[in-house]
């Protein structure tokens, strides 16, 4: 498909002027456009995949609103909503003392980046459900599937790393993905512990994230307990409010995104249209082997019963090759590579003369057993003829299948050549299942043409 070409760099560049990251936006929002408007792809295969198409779509929008998408992501309580609430400069998110007060995926709109970093475009602020909810598998997909779209991942943590918290951080902390591990409430330690405690968390990242990725964070900082004298003599200890120290980590998420946001943006569109290539290419393979099926089956029994209603010799069965051609062309339309006559018959001679050799052993003398051993029951012409079909039904099957299998791999017959692909087919295939079905349909057909 042209949009992929495009996307990885081998398509026309995005508009004049447009460098660095804008090239790649441009390129991605293009190659966006020309998936979502393919011709190419069936109303049933949109029908099927619209949840995924509606995605890109979001993709789409999300690129030319120019947005950049910050999420966090961590357990439950680690005070995700309150970095969030710091970073917007509003209380946007609900945060509580319950455990897991964020139930689904809450956004807000950053504005006051666009003021601290000119020419950013806005910035999307995105809170997630804790990773260790009660419910946890539905959140924690939902969890990871808003991971993988942001174009920046916060993982929040309060303290040294539980095991559950470090195997979800190797999952997230893979090449390309931009992240932060952010140590939040830091102010419960004193800086000696919050020295080693970044450089603890930056060992569990296990070299996957440098130390300048590693922030200290004070979201929401417990009050400052002071000693205060009282007017007529005395003391009383009195709580003061302390307020949020978030700049060490808004400096970095704006630096990160200032520098590499857009590219990362379409990194992002780029992983999302490779995620529905990759399920239209499936809807379609399975789209094309259902249709494939309905062919085999109808030329396999056009094919049993004209030669069970005129029975020839079994070593010239496949000397018989007109529908044996038709097939292979046929099947060729269904992959979009229509063969011309000539090119079927050549196919068909290649698959034929493989086919001839693995059966002239011991093997080809047990298929034409399996097909006779079932008697006469008293119709004897009848069954001898449907016995008859039975095999060329059975070759013709087989004709299909790696006629099949050398249009979806691209008119190609692999490294094993076609003697490995035939090979292959009829190991795989029940050999007496095929048959048993074959002569029955046969019998069928041919008791009813009589009855007519």
């Amino acid at each position: 498909m042209n949009w992929w070409r495009r996307l990885r760099g081998g398509g026309p560049p995005g508009p004049r002027g447009a460098t660095g990251g804008d090239a790649h936006l441009a390129r991605a929002a293009d190659s966006l456009r020309a998936l979502i408007d393919d011709p190419a792809i069936p109303r049933a295969v949109r029908d099927a995949l619209a949840e995924d198409y509606a995605e890109i779509q979001a993709q789409l929008d999300k690129l030319e609103q120019a947005q950049l998408h910050v999420a966090v992501f961590g357990r439950v309580s680690v005070g995700k909503s309150a970095l969030l609430n710091a970073l917007a400069g509003r209380d946007a998110f609900g945060t509580g003392v319950l455990h897991g007060t964020t139930v689904r995926q809450q956004r807000v709109s950053w504005d006051s980046a666009a003021a601290e970093a000119p020419g950013l475009g806005p910035l999307i602020l995105i809170d997630t459900p804790g990773i260790d909810e009660l419910d946890g598998e539905a959140r924690d997909a939902l969890a990871h599937e808003v991971a993988e779209r942001a174009d920046l991942v916060l993982f929040v943590v309060d303290a040294d790393m539980t095991a559950v918290e470090h195997r979800a951080l190797l999952r997230i902390a893979v090449p390309g993905r931009p992240l932060l591990l952010v140590l939040n409430k830091a102010d419960r330690y004193t800086p000696q512990e919050r020295d080693a405690l970044l450089r603890r968390l930056t060992e569990h990242a296990e070299g996957r994230l440098r130390p300048a990725q590693v922030v200290a964070a004070m979201a929401a900082p417990a009050p400052q307990r002071v000693l205060r004298e009282l007017p007529g003599g005395g003391e009383e200890i009195v709580e003061r409010p302390r307020v949020p120290d978030v700049a060490a980590l808004r400096a970095a998420i704006l630096d990160l995104m200032a520098r590499e946001g857009r590219t990362f943006s379409a990194l992002n569109a780029a992983l999302a249209a490779s995620r529905l290539s990759d399920a239209v290419g499936e809807r379609l393979t399975g789209l094309r082997r259902e249709a494939a099926d309905r062919i085999v089956h109808a030329y396999c029994l056009a094919k049993g019963a004209t030669v069970a209603l005129n029975p020839i010799p079994v070593a010239d069965l496949f000397a018989a090759a007109a529908l044996d051609v038709a097939l292979v062309a046929h099947l060729g339309r269904v992959y979009g590579m229509t063969p011309s006559r000539a090119e079927a018959g050549r196919l068909l001679a290649v698959i034929l003369g493989q086919l001839a050799a693995l059966m002239g052993a011991v093997w080809g003398v047990n298929l034409v057993a399996s097909a006779l051993k079932l008697g006469t029951g008293g119709l004897s012409t009848i069954a001898t003829g449907g016995a008859q079909g039975a095999l060329a039904w059975y070759a013709t099957y087989v004709v299909g299948r790696v006629a099949e299998r050398w249009y979806a791999q691209g008119r190609s017959w692999g490294e094993g050549g076609p003697k490995q692909v035939v090979r292959e087919i009829v190991e795989s295939l029940d050999r007496d299942s095929i048959l048993r079905e074959a002569r029955g349909e046969i019998l069928a057909r041919l008791r009813g043409g009589r009855a007519r």
